[in-house]
């Protein structure tokens, strides 16, 4: 078969889209343009909530209120990928300030970015927002800005040094402090007359402290350690801070697991005594927690530090005195959690767990509030809800979350903590060209990969069909995610959720899979043997879900494909390249495909020829001779997560064994698809291959 970009295939596709969806109760995209609600914002003694709607690669910062009033404060009118993150409200709460431009879901520091191939040099911006006008303000060039207490200025990062600017733009930016390294954390003292930083300088990281009026950074306990999360005291007399080792030493082992050791220091800056407060314990479980937010160090009370720790197995809070007394675990119970907010006082948590009464909430999200003593632990939300972001507003009266469940797609709503009535949805105009009844509810499942492990998944069967359909397996990326029996609150997720529902529309079954590695079951489940390039264990869980599919009796068992991204796309290629039997096409979508390094200069790791050797038993690249399904292959070029070389590399190896293969390359597009037009056209070209492949004329 030729090789060739997809494009034109794709195009004719959306014009046959158009009658083909109208004879459906689903269309692509109509799906794929509802609006994606994310960044919650809100001021604790308000009860506004400020939250970023995407709608078609138009996005804005809108306000949302009780009385379900909706005012769109940014006119941002083109879909230009230009994304809006960093959104925060002033302590007054009279300004808001976020930033425009940039991936911040990419591996590394934020960088402009343009997915829309533009002609003018793209920009990460800052921007505030006067609220009781709805004025709207440039500041600067720069990015993730810190807001000082006093409400009148803002710290940010432009080029790895920390500039100023007032908030209301009435003088231009300018360099608060030169200093070396890469500067991240910025948190301004309760008072806003100091600002507390990290300084990451590659083998090791310090503490500093700038206060204006002063000639020198106060380094703080500068040692031969990473020294990182600067935390204030209530009082702004001491600072908390996250030390871990530093990079040096003799070469370790490379495949074998070992403790990533890190403990809390509290110093005094009034007599620069710094004392270790707290170590992890010293297991695996114990080690820097791979998780949301990571150890999530907190000082809400001045009697409390707060903090994420994994080392019960789970993920859950902890909270120990600053003289290092009292240690006692917050949260406790089989599930985990993340997206921690403090009230205003520093008394109460809102978290967001996969817990609650039903077996199916291990595959939800629900909204719990726990006071920081421990005591009055209660969990909010119930039933289908998947509910994420929970911040305190109204003074401490209400939550405002981002609510969604299996047919309703994330959306502003308020939950009241003096009664248990149900989230209150706002904002709800934005949705009404949607009809949620004609969505599928999907099904919890679970089954065995052949090691005996159990694995996770859930199920959307299309609502009209006769005989034995085709089947898909879905593998999401991360591969630190968990997909939910419902509207996923992450925007990739989001996008692929609405996917899954057409697929099955379309008449296939879609089982996504949580596949070992992914977050939600614990620490032996997202930390199991064997598994990444020390030999792939995670690919035994897509080949179970395969053959699970197989088995079912209303399953085609010849019409099972595969389909993923990121690391999904690197599973799908295993799965092709490893079980051409089983999975008879597939779309893989800017996957890692070689995981073989190259040696490096310098000292030679004891293990490192058996490190190589499971690398190369990890990379799907080296299966292709055995693949023979078709494939197709889709990256764009500015992808800042996965290299596009890895596709790259794949590509030469198939057109060499003239596997059946096909490709899709867009121009100057990250791993996210910022541009809506690009990803509306990743999404046909996807269904375009898999129905061609799959399904029957």
């Amino acid at each position: 078969m030729p090789y060739f970009n997809l494009r034109l295939i794709v195009f004719a596709f959306i014009g046959l889209s158009v009658s083909v969806a109208s004879a459906q109760s689903l269309s692509l995209s109509q799906l794929l343009k509802t609006p994606y609600v994310s960044n919650l914002a809100v001021s604790p003694q308000s009860t506004d909530i400020l939250f970023v709607l995407n709608k078609e690669g138009r996005r804005n910062v809108f306000k949302a209120t009780p009385s379900e009033q909706l005012q769109q404060l940014t006119q941002f009118n083109d879909d230009d990928g230009q994304e809006i993150s960093n959104l925060n409200i002033s302590k007054d709460g009279q300004w808001a300030v976020f930033v425009r431009g940039g991936d911040h879901g990419a591996n590394s520091m934020a960088k402009p970015i343009d997915p829309k191939s533009g002609i003018v040099a793209p920009k990460i911006v800052i921007y505030s927002i006067f609220l009781p006008t709805g004025q709207v303000k440039l500041l600067a060039e720069g990015d993730f800005p810190a807001l000082n207490p006093d409400s009148k200025t803002l710290a940010f990062i432009s080029r790895d040094q920390i500039m100023g600017v007032a908030v209301d733009g009435s003088a231009p930016a300018k360099l608060l402090f030169y200093a070396r390294g890469s500067t991240r954390g910025l948190q301004w003292s309760p008072d806003g007359k100091k600002l507390a930083f990290a300084s990451r300088r590659t083998t090791h990281s310090f503490i500093g402290i700038f206060e204006p009026g002063k000639k020198n950074i106060h380094w703080v306990a500068p040692s031969f350690f990473k020294d990182d999360f600067p935390n204030w005291s209530p009082d702004g007399t001491s600072l908390a801070f996250v030390r871990q080792p530093a990079t040096g030493g003799e070469t370790d082992s490379i495949t074998a697991k070992k403790h990533r050791p890190w403990a809390i220091m509290v110093t005094n800056l009034n007599t620069g005594q710094t004392q270790q407060v707290w170590e992890a314990p010293k297991t695996l479980q114990g080690s820097v927690p791979a998780w949301q937010g990571g150890i999530n160090l907190n000082w809400p009370t001045p009697q409390q530090l707060v903090f994420l720790s994994y080392h019960d197995g789970w993920p859950h809070l902890y909270s120990i005195a600053p003289s290092g007394t009292g240690f006692k675990q917050i949260t406790e119970g089989n599930f985990s959690v993340d997206q921690i907010s403090f009230s205003s006082d520093g008394k109460k948590i809102a978290f967001a767990a996969n817990n609650g009464k039903e077996k199916q909430d291990l595959d939800r999200k629900h909204i719990g509030v726990v006071n920081v003593d421990g005591s009055s632990f209660r969990m909010l939300t119930s039933g289908d809800a998947i509910a994420a972001a929970p911040a305190f507003i109204n003074q401490d009266q209400q939550l405002a979350i981002i609510h969604a469940s299996s047919t309703l797609p994330p959306s502003p709503a308020i939950i009241n903590l003096s009664n248990n009535t149900a989230p209150k949805r706002l904002a709800q105009t934005i949705f009404q060209d949607f009809d949620a009844q004609a969505l599928i509810v999907p099904e919890q499942v679970s089954f065995k990969a052949e090691d005996g492990l159990l694995v996770y998944g859930q199920l959307f069967k299309p609502q009209k069909s006769s005989g034995k359909s085709p089947a898909l397996v879905y593998i999401h990326g991360g591969p630190r995610r968990q997909m939910f029996l419902g509207w996923h609150f992450m925007d990739y997720y989001f996008y692929d959720y609405a996917f899954n529902q057409y697929l099955a529309s379309q008449g296939f079954t879609v089982l996504a899979v949580n596949y070992r590695m992914g977050t939600g079951y614990g620490y032996h489940f997202q930390n199991p043997d064997n598994a990444g390039n020390l030999g792939a264990a995670e690919y035994l869980d897509i080949l179970a879900a395969g053959k699970w599919l197989a088995s079912q009796k209303n399953i085609d068992a010849n019409k099972i494909g595969v389909y993923g991204g990121s690391y999904g796309g690197y599973l799908t290629a295993f799965a092709l390249g490893k079980n051409s039997d089983i999975f008879k096409a597939g779309v893989d979508i800017h996957g890692v495909h070689n995981r073989e390094r190259k040696s490096a200069e310098g000292p030679t790791a004891p293990d490192a020829d058996l490190a190589a050797k499971l690398a190369s038993v990890s990379s799907p690249s080296n299966y292709v001779d055995k693949w023979t399904s078709p494939v197709l292959i889709i990256h764009g070029d500015d992808d800042q997560n996965v290299n596009f070389t890895q596709s790259l590399d794949l590509v030469n190896r198939l057109k060499a064994r003239n596997v059946q293969a096909e490709y899709l390359v867009i121009p100057d597009e990250t791993h996210h698809w910022m541009v809506f037009e690009n990803l509306l056209q990743v999404k046909l070209a996807t269904a375009t291959f898999l129905m061609k492949h799959l399904m029957k004329p």
